[in-house]
Formats: structure tokens, C-alpha cells, sequence
């Protein structure tokens, strides 16, 4: 089931961001996942990979996950945007934040995801996340970490997005943005991986 609403995401043209990205990048991990991670949309390198959380930020985020005692074979990785939303820079492709047209165009896939992954735990990578899995009220600064009621999985929670890390201003900034970020994953660890 999921293989087909793959394949028919693959072909989506309900917003107008597949004129410019290489491909639909869906989400990868296994049905039944004791967790499911939801980022804003693909980066450029996973627009030209097909493959959720493989640029930079999606290093950083599986190193974090290997920190707090989270097997990546029992994630589920995927975004909130299917497409990959930019502007050019020269040679370079810059992340443009997909408006609330475009999300709401991408929410069929994450809803089906969810329906027939059914996570254990969903984490909230980043505010455009947190709004489609958690609604406008919480915040990501505010509220990160807190469990949040939710018909979408028994645990539902949210973080900022590793790209943040990334984007700390030096180096002792980064070390102690990614130190809370491990933190928040290895809070949810215990609750999914007990004894890990």
C-alpha cells in the first residue's frame, strides 16, 4: 500500500513546485515504525537523490539519533513537502519556505504515510512541520520537547529541525544547539527503546 501512494506521489502535480524539482522525494523507513520524523521539505541534495534527510542536515540528524540510543532501522524519515522549493544563486539552489498553498497541497501524502506507517511517536523537525503535525498553537522554541495529545500517533512531540544547528551562528553555539537537540530525540528513546 504505501508502494502505491509512492508511485502516485511520484506523479503529484497539486501545487506547481514539480515544474522545478528534479523529483517527488517520499519518505523511507519501515510500516510500523516505533518512530516517524517529519522536516520541513527536501533539501537540494535530496532533490537530486530522491531520498529524505541525506544532505548535511540529514547527517547531522542521524548522528543525533545514534547519540540518543535511536536505531535508524526503526525510523521512519519524511517531510512535510514533497517537492523541493528554491531559488537560484549563481550555480546554487537556495531553500525557499514552501507557503501554506504548497503545504496544504503535500498534506494528503503525509496524512496516507502516517494512516499506513502508523509511528509509535512522531517528532515535529522545525516550525512548517510543527504546524502540519501540531496545528498553529504550539511554537518549536516554547514548546520543544512538551508531548502533545494527538490523533496522529500515541506520542507526538516536536524539536527544531537540525538545519538550525547548522545555521548557529559559531561553534560553541552549534555544540550546545545540537547537545538539546540529542537531548529532545533522547527523550523520546526512553519512552520508545527502553533498555537501549
Amino acid at each position: 500500500m504505501l508502494t502505491r501512494v509512492e508511485r502516485d506521489a511520484a506523479a503529484c502535480q497539486r501545487c506547481d513546485l514539480y515544474k522545478h524539482a528534479t523529483q517527488t522525494v517520499f519518505g523511507a523507513g519501515p510500516v510500523g515504525a516505533k518512530l516517524m520524523l517529519v522536516g520541513e521539505q527536501p533539501g537540494d541534495q535530496e532533490d537530486k537523490a530522491g531520498e529524505p534527510f541525506v544532505g548535511p542536515a540529514g547527517r547531522l540528524l542521524r548522528e543525533a539519533l545514534v547519540e540518543a540510543g535511536i536505531p535508524i532501522d526503526a525510523v521512519y524519515l519524511t517531510n512535510a513537502v514533497k517537492h523541493f522549493k528554491w531559488k537560484p544563486a549563481g550555480k546554487r539552489r537556495l531553500h525557499e519556505r514552501p507557503n501554506r498553498e504548497e503545504i496544504l497541497a503535500c498534506r494528503l501524502w503525509f496524512d496516507e504515510e502516517v494512516r499506513l506507517v502508523k509511528p509509535g511517536a512522531i517528532i515535529a523537525l522545525g516550525a512548517t512541520a510543527a504546524s502540519v503535525v501540531l496545528g498553529s498553537g504550539p511554537k518549536v522554541l516554547r514548546d520543544r520537547g512538551k508531548l502533545f495529545p494527538s490523533p496522529l500517533a500515541p506520542i507526538v512531540t516536536l524539536t527544531v529541525h537540525p538545519s538550525s544547528i547548522l545555521r548557529a551562528p559559531d561553534a560553541a553555539a552549534r555544540a550546545t544547539a545540537r547537545r538539546l537537540f540529542v537531548k529532545d530525540l533522547g527523550a523520546i528513546a526512553k519512552r520508545q527503546f527502553p533498555g537501549r
